[in-house]
């Protein structure tokens, strides 16, 4: 590992980030060498969640200027606009992704050389990178307010440092409520079927040393009744001007808390924020029925079934308590300044 160890994606003499497929078995650092590499590793989830997504798709413009062998500034822009259309197609409803890729491109429209295109390209997917951890930061200030000491906390699926670049945002407002002196401790839930919050969240809160006690999500009704489960937040990959959408199995977790007067937060910086568009415009992803049929070479389900599985869900804005933002804390209907 290099001296970049404690961040997600970076850059190194080449495109690194962290294989969160090996976690929590293996911290293991690999290496993208082409963007078609960038593509695989989004869409199999070696890299993944929505800040993470928008520093991978600048890398990825920046790489794709970088392996260019052309000497011409038209083609090395028409290279730059077919890796634009394969990078923002690889995963379609987190925005952060079109995001990324989109600033690193308007970086460069104004090069006149080959070498400037290469040096604006990195000199702005390096920005985003060093922007994501601060803007975390300063998101993870701003919800830690709404923590109290001796609270449990209930996520679901990973939004923390390896969600983003660094720092993170759900699990940023409990890392800045426990840098705060609070005593926070975490129900995780598993997350079916790639249980991102067994594999990447608890290993985070574990390394953190902050308690963390993991849970299947279908137990979340069950603790909330008990009393156990004091507050809730997660993340989001798109927030759109009626609805959040993250990680399938969030509005189960929302319709309770609401039914059992539990405060739902969504942490996430403004570039995940989508408000020219509704739930009905945006493509949910439908992700390979393998990751619910099969675990490892074990079959869990008889073979030619029907099987349903969307990466993501859309939860109401009226069932979320508060939105946790860089630029500080609003309750829906009242929305981020954009």
């Amino acid at each position: 590992m290099s001296a970049c160890e404690s961040r997600t994606i970076w850059w190194d003499g080449g495109l690194w980030m962290i294989d969160q497929t090996r976690l929590p078995g293996e911290l293991l650092s690999i290496r993208i060498r082409s963007v078609r590499e960038l593509i695989e590793a989004i869409k199999s989830l070696r890299v993944r969640g929505a800040p993470a997504l928008g520093a991978a798709g600048a890398y990825g413009i920046a790489l794709a200027a970088q392996l260019s062998r052309t000497g011409n500034t038209y083609e090395m822009r028409q290279e730059l606009e077919q890796a634009k259309e394969m990078i923002k197609g690889s995963r379609p409803t987190a925005v952060n992704l079109s995001w990324g890729v989109d600033r690193a491109l308007r970086a460069v429209e104004d090069q006149e050389t080959v070498e400037e295109i290469q040096e604006a390209a990195l000199r702005e997917a390096e920005a985003v990178a060093e922007e994501d951890v601060r803007t975390n930061k300063a998101l993870g200030k701003a919800g830690s307010r709404l923590l109290e000491d001796g609270d449990c906390v209930l996520t679901h699926c990973n939004a923390g440092r390896l969600a983003c670049v660094g720092w993170g945002t759900a699990l940023g407002v409990i890392r800045s409520a426990v840098e705060a002196g609070k005593d926070i401790s975490v129900y995780a839930c598993e997350t079916r079927p790639l249980n991102q919050g067994s594999r990447l969240t608890a290993w985070e809160l574990a390394q953190d040393g902050i308690p963390v006690t993991l849970i299947c999500e279908s137990m979340s009704g069950s603790l909330m009744r008990k009393g156990r489960i004091d507050k809730a937040i997660v993340g989001a990959d798109r927030i759109t001007r009626d609805v959040v959408f993250n990680k399938i199995g969030t509005y189960n977790h929302a319709v309770l808390a609401r039914y059992h007067k539990v405060p739902f937060y969504v942490a996430a910086p403004l570039s995940t924020f989508d408000l020219a568009h509704a739930e009905e415009d945006i493509v949910v992803e439908e992700r390979d029925p393998d990751e619910i049929c099969l675990q490892g070479e074990v079959r869990l389900a008889p073979e030619g079934i029907e099987v349903y599985n969307p990466a993501f869900d859309a939860t109401p804005l009226d069932l979320v308590s508060a939105l946790i933002t860089e630029k500080g804390v609003f309750r829906p209907p009242l929305m981020p300044p954009i």
